[in-house]
């Protein structure tokens, strides 16, 4: 037998030398394993066969430097308190169609996307504590992580789509419409083709007041971080912008870029004021509405945000004295996400190629060009939207 009380195996290294190894009879409650998946040949450890009897898989991506590149370590804690996070019955989802196509290597089936209860322990925090901004800890006190995390305490806080079972669905495939704020969309009349998925995730300044013709109305998922969405109310609100979307079926998912948005989220999830920083003493319902719950806050895992700017959008600036600042752009973040998360996923309002031509957001009263800052690569982003409409992972408008 491998396994003592408490003891780790080294997975990566038994599957290196060709042993055969039956996950299965690894598994005791609490016990940890270490999966490392097998990148340099395309190979994978395949988790499903983890996902045992309604346990749940854990996965905490840990980089190692390898030269330029890092190699992605799993740490999978096994625990008996959940079903799978996701519908699995859909014959052509995206999860069933990557591994035929040029992402097969790249894309974790099974990464954690959001952050929750479970997560805030020492040994977590003293790991992602070595990284800044969105992609870890760095700056996080422990105390305040474990206050902010205990109450995303239910499966609704675990789950980006938590209600699917309960919208009597007569489908399989849940389909989700991603909406960026792009120029594209002016005057497309896509409105009633994005309200008609079952899920619309928009980001930052997502106005729609004046535009539902282009762009819907719905909102299930607002994606954002404090400093966006604060920022967002100051640039756009002379053109309709006043806050976060508020509707019974809207969740509010948080990018945490630091402590704000962890004082935020505890106090939004407690109806009380923010305690320091910031916004200290603003009042959460003035963003989220008075009947927010805790239940509609979600919170993404840094190791999902780093997972993408390393396997997807590894931008040149991380080889500049720039890359302590750069990071996956919010509205890409919330597009990958969903594409971690639904089965099927179209795409309206992001930048395609020929992005000249249309301002930067579709409720600009005149023409402005996109702007560019070094904390983001567009031009990156762009070429990844091509490449996974091309490999008919999403489908992008294109206004074709």
């Amino acid at each position: 037998m491998l396994l003592h009380e408490g003891q780790e195996v080294d997975l990566m290294m038994l599957l290196h030398e060709g042993q055969e190894v039956n996950l299965m009879m690894l598994l005791h409650e609490g016990q940890e394993i270490d999966l490392m998946m097998l990148l340099h040949e395309g190979q994978e450890v395949d988790l499903m066969m983890l996902l045992h009897a309604g346990q749940e898989v854990d996965l905490m991506m840990q980089e190692v430097p390898h030269g330029e590149w890092s190699e992605c370590f799993v740490s999978a804690v096994i625990t008996r308190r959940c079903v799978p996070c996701f519908p699995q019955d859909c014959p052509g989802s995206i999860r069933s169609r990557v591994s035929q196509t040029e992402f097969s290597g790249r894309f974790l089936k099974h990464i954690p996307v959001l952050q929750s209860a479970q997560h805030a322990t020492r040994e977590q925090h003293q790991r992602l504590s070595r990284y800044p901004g969105t992609h870890g800890w760095e700056g996080i006190d422990y105390e305040t992580l474990v206050e902010t995390l205990s109450v995303l305490n239910s499966s609704a806080n675990r789950r980006l789509l938590d209600d699917w079972k309960q919208r009597g669905n007569d489908s399989e495939c849940v389909r989700c419409a991603v909406v960026g704020n792009g120029g594209i969309l002016k005057d497309s009349e896509k409105g009633e083709e994005i309200d008609g998925h079952h899920y619309v995730f928009r980001t930052n300044g997502a106005i729609i007041k004046g535009f539902e013709p282009d762009v819907g109305s719905r909102t299930t998922h607002y994606t954002f971080s404090t400093n966006t969405m604060r920022n967002s109310m100051r640039a756009y609100g002379a053109a309709g912008y006043r806050g976060p979307p508020q509707s019974k079926e809207t969740r509010y998912v948080f990018l945490p870029d630091n402590e704000r948005d962890y004082l935020l989220m505890k106090a939004a999830a407690t109806h009380t004021p923010v305690e320091r920083g910031p916004e200290q003493a603003k009042d959460p319902c003035s963003y989220f509405g008075e009947d927010v719950s805790v239940e509609k806050l979600k919170m993404y895992h840094p190791d999902f945000i780093r997972y993408l700017r390393n396997r997807f959008l590894r931008s040149k600036v991380l080889k500049t004295k720039y890359k302590a600042g750069y990071r996956p752009s919010t509205g890409a973040v919330m597009l990958l996400a969903a594409l971690h998360t639904c089965d099927q996923v179209s795409a309206y309002g992001f930048m395609t190629p020929d992005y000249r031509k249309y301002s930067d957001h579709y409720y600009d009263r005149s023409y402005r060009p996109v702007g560019f800052f070094v904390n983001h690569d567009l031009h990156l982003e762009t070429s990844l939207w091509q490449q996974l409409h091309r490999a008919g992972l999403i489908r992008l408008y294109m206004r074709q």
